[in-house]
């Protein structure tokens, strides 16, 4: 997003890099190993400021707080990482299936008029 965005837009983009490291595990009741560890398993990629520091996102706090839920549940780290990978994949699947449904709903419906 570049600078000259208005900051209130930045505000409401769950993809916004807004939140430190230390105020990212702070949030979630964690700790920075915790979103180096999540990181390292692949499961976010923080934005990098200009001086290096990690950046976490709304969404990438949301992902993180699953994958912490698992782990509290005693779910090995990278087990937990693969599961909301997987989530995730079942979700994005998911709506897309829903649109070609609607979509071949929509289509269907235009070539077959009904009778007046």
């Amino acid at each position: 997003m570049e600078a000259d965005t208005p900051l209130s837009d930045r505000l409401d983009d769950d993809d916004y890099p807004a939140y430190t490291m230390g105020r990212a595990a702070e949030m979630l009741g964690t700790t920075p190993g915790f979103l180096r560890a999540i990181g390292e398993a692949r499961l976010i990629t923080p934005l990098r400021s200009e001086g290096g520091h990690r950046r976490y996102s709304r969404y990438q706090l949301r992902v993180a707080a699953r994958a912490r839920e698992l782990v509290d549940r005693g779910t090995p780290i990278e087990a937990a990482c693969r599961i909301v990978i997987l989530e995730d994949q079942l979700e994005e699947a998911q709506r897309i299936n829903a649109e070609y449904r609607r979509a071949a709903s929509e289509a269907s419906g235009a070539a077959d008029p009904r009778p007046s």
